[in-house]
């Protein structure tokens, strides 16, 4: 759900509050609003919703879908690695993100976090990420998963049989991280 903005008046309405409240909330800095040519302040419903659970406050049922916040699982041996995607994640709005770095981790990471899209690099030392693939594919939540497999060393026969296994998408690294996450806001609904 990709809700519009809200005014002052309508969020003081669902926080019980007076709208000057509301704005001492904004001037304070505790929710991020912008300006309107007419000088009113709106606020983002997906900023109104991460204010309401920042401060513990009830969401109201109309928001509750943006509420449900989407996990994603990153795999990949190289913590470098690791560490770039979470960043890109978190700025794209992603806040609940897991990392493994291995396959044997991430088959238990998978089963833990029930996560809603796996980020995986093929190619790591052990169990590499096309027995990955296979385990989620074979778990009972693992139908409903995304997955967008990542390696530097493609061959399109191995795509073919990733894409036969059930992942979702393939990039080859190095990529645009634009691309990347215009891929999983696409794979998850957003």
């Amino acid at each position: 759900m990709k809700a519009r903005p809200l005014t002052t008046g309508e969020m003081a309405h669902y926080c019980h509050v007076t709208y000057r409240t509301v704005l001492k909330w904004i001037e304070d800095g505790k929710l991020k609003a912008y300006r309107t040519p007419g000088k009113h302040s709106r606020v983002a419903a997906e900023e109104f919703v991460r204010f309401l659970r920042d401060y513990q406050m009830p969401i109201p049922e109309e928001f509750r879908s943006l509420a449900e916040s989407k996990k994603i699982l990153v795999v990949d041996d190289d913590k470098n690695m690791i560490k770039s995607l979470q960043r890109l994640l978190k700025n794209a709005g992603y806040n609940e993100i897991e990392a493994a770095f291995d396959g044997f981790e991430a088959g238990r990471k998978f089963f833990e976090f029930e996560p809603h899209l796996v980020l995986l690099d093929i190619r790591m030392p052990g169990i590499d990420g096309y027995h990955v693939v296979e385990h989620i594919k074979k778990s009972p939540h693992g139908h409903l998963a995304k997955i967008i497999a990542i390696s530097a060393f493609f061959e399109e026969d191995k795509k073919a049989a990733l894409f036969k296994q059930g992942v979702n998408f393939c990039f080859d690294k190095p990529f645009d991280p634009k691309d990347l996450v215009e891929k999983v806001k696409s794979l998850l609904g957003d």
